[in-house]
């Protein structure tokens, strides 16, 4: 995780993301990005959504003094923090930027939207999961000073969740703890639980496959609580791997985690 890339805001809101970033960047000896995107209009034309620049001269020039503000903030966090870093101030839309330059880095960190702002930070994380070919680390909203000691991989069978754990293999290779998690009824074809523990113990690593009853809970419900129940500083889900279109409109357990988590979180598609 040599080069991670950040999306920002122009208010502090984001600066969960930042340091979160800054803790895996100490981690791995990692260079950071960070950026903001001046906002656009975005219109619907058919099957085509269009990107309108902004004219009210007075909104731009209050947004760019905010992204100065953002801008300087930033360079001292990163001077602090001894991290070797860059910032780009870029035109609209952020999901367009974010899914193409993000291929050029190895984690891309998100944080977790609030309810102000849930559909935009998660078109974002979904330009994010299907467009960059990189793994996203989703931020909680209160910053956290460690992450990675105890990690739960969410296992559930699927191509995704294996495409996760591939891609996010430096975090598990500097784990304490692995604990892969199954929730009975929340699977796909695919290895078992115990199946993926035993490919991580002969890397050397403290790995042990757990399985839960889901009871009266949604998967995600279960997966969140299943993993501080077990002490997780860092989980593992494989994203969407049902139907986005059916998560979108029904919800599923990437919505809710998207939604809910309360803890860092490695998410791949």
């Amino acid at each position: 995780m040599k080069s991670i890339l950040v999306p920002l805001k122009v208010t502090d809101d984001s600066d969960s993301a930042l340091a979160t970033a800054i803790t895996v960047a100490r981690r791995f000896d990692s260079y950071i990005e960070g950026f903001v995107v001046e906002p656009v209009f975005q219109m619907a034309v058919g099957d085509v959504v269009a990107a309108m620049p902004v004219t009210d001269a007075q909104f731009l020039e209050d947004w760019r003094e905010r992204a100065d503000a953002a801008h300087a903030r930033f360079d001292k966090m990163m001077k602090r923090a001894g991290i070797p870093a860059g910032w780009q101030q870029l035109k609209g839309p952020e999901s367009m930027f974010v899914g193409e330059y993000g291929r050029l880095f190895d984690l891309i960190v998100i944080r977790r939207a609030g309810e102000d702002d849930r559909s935009e930070v998660a078109e974002t994380c979904q330009a994010a999961l299907f467009e960059s070919g990189r793994p996203v680390l989703l931020a909680p909203r209160d910053p956290v000073a460690a992450l990675g000691d105890t990690i739960v991989i969410s296992w559930n069978g699927s191509t995704e969740t294996a495409r996760t754990i591939g891609l996010g293999m430096p975090f598990i290779d500097a784990a304490k703890t692995v604990h892969v998690l199954t929730v009975e009824g929340a699977t796909v074809a695919g290895p078992s639980g115990e199946q993926v523990a035993d490919y991580l113990s002969r890397r050397g690593l403290t790995a042990k496959a757990v399985t839960a009853q889901p009871g009266n809970r949604s998967a995600g419900e279960a997966i969140l609580e299943e993993a501080a129940a077990l002490g997780a500083d860092l989980l593992f889900k494989g994203a969407y791997t049902h139907s986005r279109l059916r998560q979108l409109v029904f919800g599923g357990p990437t919505k809710h985690i998207l939604n809910h988590a309360e803890l860092p979180v490695v998410m791949a598609h």
